[in-house]
């Protein structure tokens, strides 16, 4: 068990977790007022953009050549790293349901969740777990200003503001969160 907490303090993960909380508060808070109302996906798909661009710092270590000498295997711990943001990224709107208002259809959530984290570990990977927050956030940058439209190529560049039976989305989700947990767990951060 030592080895885990060493391992979540290296990774930041108490001040992570600590600012993913205040971080989906505040920009849940400021969207309240925007007269949008409840369910919006615009506002749910910032508050996990935030979340797991937040989460992103802890996916590089302090020191590289430190990590890569390691006894140990580090595909595992990596690609459970990858599935623990995940997993508090997707437990994060449902924890602000309790304030009262509706967020999203649970559908919605763990889609979204499980493609934002694939695009932080693409990101950590490529160009460091300091830059991992990069692709969720340019991606979610690009989708609000994408037109509407029932075509296939728009469905995926605006997957995470699409409905959540939309087939495209669901499957750039996927693709999005299974390419980014095996390229994080066999590559590691970027140096």
């Amino acid at each position: 068990m030592r080895w885990l907490t060493l391992y979540a303090r290296s990774r930041q993960v108490p001040a992570s977790l600590a600012l993913v909380l205040i971080g989906a508060g505040t920009v849940w808070a400021l969207a309240q007022g925007t007269g949008e109302g409840p369910g919006d996906p615009r506002t749910a798909a910032l508050v996990l953009t935030a979340a797991v661009a937040v989460a992103a710092a802890g996916l590089s270590g302090q020191d590289h050549a430190l990590d890569r000498t390691a006894a140990f295997g580090w595909v595992p711990r990596r690609a459970a790293h990858v599935l623990l943001i995940g997993a508090v990224t997707g437990a994060v709107l449902p924890a602000l349901a309790f304030m009262g208002d509706d967020v999203a259809p649970t559908g919605f959530i763990v889609r979204d969740a499980a493609g934002l984290t694939g695009l932080v570990a693409i990101g950590a990977a490529a160009f460091g777990g300091q830059f991992g927050w990069t692709l969720p956030f340019g991606w979610l940058s690009a989708a609000l200003f994408v037109p509407p439209s029932a075509g296939g190529p728009v469905q995926v560049a605006t997957w995470m503001l699409q409905p959540p039976d939309t087939a495209a989305a669901t499957w750039t989700s996927l693709t999005l969160a299974a390419v980014g947990t095996l390229a994080y767990a066999l590559t590691g951060p970027r140096r």
